[in-house]
Formats: C-alpha cells, sequence, structure tokens
C-alpha cells in the first residue's frame, strides 16, 4: 500500500500539456505533434478522444533532439 502512495504522489505532480500547448512550445504544427505521438516517438496518454502528453516526454524528446545534431 505505500508503494502506491508514493507512485500516487508522483502521478499528481505530473504536468500534462495538451497537443496544442505542445506544438506552440516546439514551434511545430499540431499535425506534426500527432505524428509524433503516433509513431512513438512521443509518449502521450489517451484522454477521450484528445492527448496529454507529460511535459516530462517533451523535454526527453527534445534533449534527444539536441543530442543527436
Amino acid at each position: 500500500m505505500i508503494g502506491s502512495t508514493r507512485q500516487d504522489a508522483r502521478l499528481a505532480e505530473v504536468r500534462f500539456l495538451t497537443v496544442a500547448e505542445v506544438a506552440t512550445l516546439m514551434r511545430v504544427s499540431k499535425m506534426t505533434v500527432y505524428r509524433l505521438v503516433h509513431s512513438g516517438e512521443l509518449s502521450a496518454v489517451r484522454v477521450g478522444r484528445s492527448f496529454r502528453v507529460p511535459e516530462q516526454a517533451v523535454q526527453e524528446y527534445l534533449r534527444g533532439a539536441f543530442s543527436e545534431q
């Protein structure tokens, strides 16, 4: 039970972004974000008919993009 409490606390700290917010942050189109999500390059959670992207996933993706150059 204690392990789930820690996990719940960590989950409560996660900040989710909409596809539009990710697109603005990355300065790309929403379609580009959808392509990244569908290809698995950017992790996301489906909520109903829309996606929410953990802010940390965006930061990790951008870090990876910078290190590839």
